[in-house]
């Protein structure tokens, strides 16, 4: 497992003085990132093959959000490769090792000279070593139904800080997108997100969900879709039971 040890700063936490969610997901991207560019595969090596990774979806489990100034230790590895795809889990320990979340993802392989996926090689994988073992998480559910999400919320325009390097939203901005538009205020235990399309700037997203934010309810799905009706991307989130 590659891993890096932090502190939780006070910009990385909410209101209730604990790291936000995305603050959790900038944290599990930091880290897929870092052991990119450690094992000599990042952003350079990427750019100079005409390649780039970009994640299909996520599935975390969130036990505990650990406070402000708590020491933690996020780990990464990766899962193996088929046809187009990678797959990564991420862990979130405290100080003591113990989990506070854990996540598995996949991610695709883009080639950029053609903007189409491209069949993951050996090679395109060789520096993060061996695969190891996935994380125990349960059958996947799936990708995410978005029929019932019908109740429109207030439209956001893609802003420049919206965007990472590969020039589209980067994958933590939709869930807070989504979280926004359904107006939770409950802390999340589970959460999956499925992307569709890239977002760019100037870009118009029409958030749409299938629950009544002023409900409260345990579990909302909320989809992000383009002037034609079509989803950038599909976001899953139920609430923690304390």
């Amino acid at each position: 497992m590659y891993q890096f040890n932090s502190r939780v700063r006070y910009s990385e936490t909410g209101e209730d003085g604990v790291l936000s969610l995305t603050g959790l997901i900038n944290y599990f991207q930091d880290c897929s990132t870092f052991h990119s560019e450690d094992c000599g595969m990042g952003l350079a090596y990427l750019q100079e093959q005409k390649k780039a990774w970009m994640l299909s979806s996520w599935r975390l489990l969130i036990r505990r959000y650990p406070a402000l100034g708590e020491e933690i230790t996020v780990g990464t590895w990766h899962c193996g490769r088929k046809g187009i795809y990678g797959y990564r889990n991420f862990v979130l320990l405290d100080q003591e090792k113990r989990t506070l979340a854990e996540a598995d993802s996949t991610w695709f392989l883009m080639n950029l000279d053609t903007g189409m996926p491209c069949r993951v090689n050996p090679e395109d994988v060789e520096g993060y070593g061996v695969p190891g073992e996935p994380l125990p998480l349960g059958k996947n559910p799936g990708k995410i139904d978005l029929s019932a999400t019908c109740i429109g919320k207030e439209k956001i325009i893609v802003s420049p800080y919206h965007i990472d390097t590969n020039h589209h939203v980067n994958n933590a901005q939709y869930i807070a997108f989504a979280r926004k538009a359904a107006g939770i205020s409950f802390p999340i235990a589970e959460l999956r997100a499925d992307y569709r399309r890239a977002a760019v700037l100037g870009d118009v997203i029409e958030p749409r969900t299938d629950k009544r934010t002023d409900e409260q309810p345990t579990e909302v799905t909320v989809g992000l879709f383009n002037a034609q009706g079509e989803p950038y991307a599909a976001v899953w989130m139920k609430a923690k039971d304390f």
